[in-house]
């Protein structure tokens, strides 16, 4: 079942048709332009230094890009075969814990709930960051076991994936290990023992941090410089390099929700934590069972759940007095997921309870997929998606802000993933209520498994709204041109990667370039509305790429006459200054990257 559940993850993730979002496409050019120009060590964006993230989630991609070639589908390798590698992590964590039925079930969970799939659909390194955090939770708890023949490999073990965590998510990367083991010691009344720090080897381990997380550090400090800041204040204009952007800017005004620039918004706090019950259906049906279990450290077991609920417990308490998005608790649902394998593995009243819930639960979210597939069945669906949403731009900052974006009628272009998705939920219903017992896990296993493909069929849907290809495949066939992007590189991201060139941001020094945009020698791709209506004026071609609702304001600027459709495509367009004629529209002069 595990193996199914990697090849869903691997599938959904990986395979066509889905293309790169226009969030995506940031790190993915990231990694591309760090192999292209052999500046492994400086990310940036358009010529611009985007001195925002830890490095390691670039890396990966571009020697996916060395070996498999640029291709979209290869900038999503790292983060799906992390994803699997975390669910037979948890399993063989869960294995050695509780026994096989804990770990496997432990794994299942891992593997079939909501949030692991949803949150690694887009290229972000927190699931990354999630297996160094599991893997050094089990190498923490090995280096203490007494009847562990290698204590000190474990110890290394840890050490190196406090190190790989810097490097992914910086300091949050070492902090939350080191809390829930901070913790679990203060607990467990062996943080000032002389024998557990003996068996950690922190002096060595050190070392290994060091040598696997500093020379990056270092490296990045010296080519961003001033080299050090210590102000607690930044504004338009202001540049104090590298180390206190990613340090003091990105991590502890972050953290105090005072970062500028402020390019995003925070979960309310009782929804970060409700949530969490969607984003571990099916199994948090399952959580009430977690107060059943013994967290007493007197065996392998209890020392297990005792950490994993000393991990969870910080992260969502930490998240709770920081800004947070959707998916920053998920270092914990490993965790989690070992607690409910583990009550899943022992049985009980309120396992059975969860169980029948379950059944009752997918019934309904069966009618009610049903109800909108019947509901939509007669309203058109012209076009595509982009015509039937709503905006709400302000709520694009959360990782799930387009959500909001959905009405009755776009549920018309989802027709067929709602059938796929109703039929896997009642027939999870019927096998769950029917069973009953221990094979409902199973049944509820393979009825998130259809239910993926089906929203797998539904984000394919999304890909003209969320991705830029097709206005990128216009311009290469087009005569060749100054290009223009409006406002935001983030907005039209995916025609950097798949055009592979540079442009102008109209109106763009704002949100995750402008800080770069004031470092020494930034390039001079910024241009204001007065700069762009004396380009577009010129005898020369120029092409801009803007959202549709950006066009009446562009007409009252140079005219609706010098504004000619090129393509357009999810509610965005391409325009040019002067009309192209079918004739002397040329062959793609840069390839294209499928």
């Amino acid at each position: 079942m595990l193996l199914v559940a990697g090849a869903v993850y691997l599938g959904c993730i990986v395979s066509p048709p889905s293309l790169m979002d226009d969030v995506d496409a940031v790190q993915a050019q990231i990694a591309r332009n760090m192999l292209s120009s052999g500046d492994w060590v400086t990310a940036r964006l358009d010529g611009v230094v985007y001195l925002e993230k830890a490095p390691l989630i670039y890396w990966t991609m571009a020697a996916g890009y060395a070996i498999f070639g640029v291709r979209d589908w290869v900038a999503r390798i790292p983060v799906a075969l992390s994803a699997i590698a975390l669910c037979l992590l948890t399993a063989a964590f869960g294995l050695w814990a509780f026994g096989k039925r804990a770990g496997f079930y432990a794994g299942l969970c891992m593997a079939t709930c909501i949030g692991l799939f949803l949150f690694t659909r887009v290229l972000i390194p927190d699931v990354m960051l999630t297996f160094t955090v599991a893997l050094g939770m089990w190498a923490f708890l090995r280096a203490l076991d007494e009847d562990e023949p290698h204590p000190r490999f474990w110890a290394f073990v840890l050490a190196a994936n406090l190190g790989l965590g810097l490097l992914l998510k910086s300091l949050i990367g070492v902090l939350f290990p080191l809390a829930a083991g901070v913790i679990y010691l203060w607990i467990t009344h062996q943080l000032f023992s002389a024998t557990t720090w003996r068996k950690l080897h922190p002096l060595s381990g050190s070392l290994i941090i060091l040598i696997i997380a500093a020379p990056w550090h270092i490296l990045a400090t010296l080519r961003s410089p001033p080299y050090f800041a210590f102000t607690l204040h930044s504004g338009p204009g202001q540049y104090h390099g590298f180390l206190w952007f990613f340090f003091i800017n990105e991590q502890l005004l972050r953290f105090l929700n005072l970062r500028y620039p402020r390019d995003y918004n925070t979960v309310p706090r009782l929804y970060f934590w409700l949530l969490h019950l969607v984003w571990l259906f099916p199994w948090s049906v399952y959580l009430p069972a977690i107060a059943k279990l013994s967290f007493k450290p007197t065996d392998r077991a209890g020392r297990t759940r005792l950490l994993a609920l000393c991990l969870t417990g910080f992260v969502l308490i930490f998240f709770t007095f920081s800004t947070t998005q959707e998916y920053y608790s998920m270092p914990c649902y490993p965790a989690l997921a070992l607690l409910l394998g583990s009550a899943m593995a022992m049985g009980g009243n309120w396992i059975k309870r969860g169980t029948r819930a379950l059944a009752v639960i997918a019934a309904g979210a069966g009618l009610i997929t049903l109800a909108l597939f019947f509901l939509t069945r007669n309203l058109p669906a012209p076009g595509d998606i982009s015509q039937a949403l709503s905006q709400h731009p302000g709520a694009y900052k959360l990782s799930l802000g387009h959500m909001q974006d959905l009405t009755l009628g776009s549920f018309a272009y989802l027709r067929m993933p709602l059938l796929v998705a109703a039929i896997a939920f009642c027939i999870g219903a019927l096998a769950i209520w029917k069973f009953g017992s221990q094979r409902a896990f199973l049944a509820a296993a393979l009825m998130m498994v259809l239910f993926f493909h089906a929203a797998r069929m539904a984000m394919a849907v999304f890909d003209p709204f969320m991705s830029s290809r097709p206005l990128a495949e216009a311009l290469l066939k087009s005569p060749d041109g100054t290009l223009i992007i409006d406002h935001h590189y983030y907005t039209f991201s995916s025609i950097f990667f798949y055009m592979n060139r540079t442009a102008l941001l109209r109106n763009g020094r704002f949100f995750n370039l402008e800080y770069g945009a004031y470092a020494p020698g930034a390039p001079d791709v910024f241009i204001d509305d007065s700069q762009f209506k004396n380009l577009w004026l010129k005898p020369e071609r120029s092409y801009i790429v803007a959202k549709q609702s950006v066009v009446p304001q562009l007409e009252s600027m140079v005219g609706a006459a010098d504004l000619n459709l090129v393509a357009e495509s999810g509610g965005k367009v391409v325009l040019t200054n002067h009309p192209i004629s079918i004739s002397r529209v040329e062959t793609p002069k840069t390839a294209a990257v499928f």
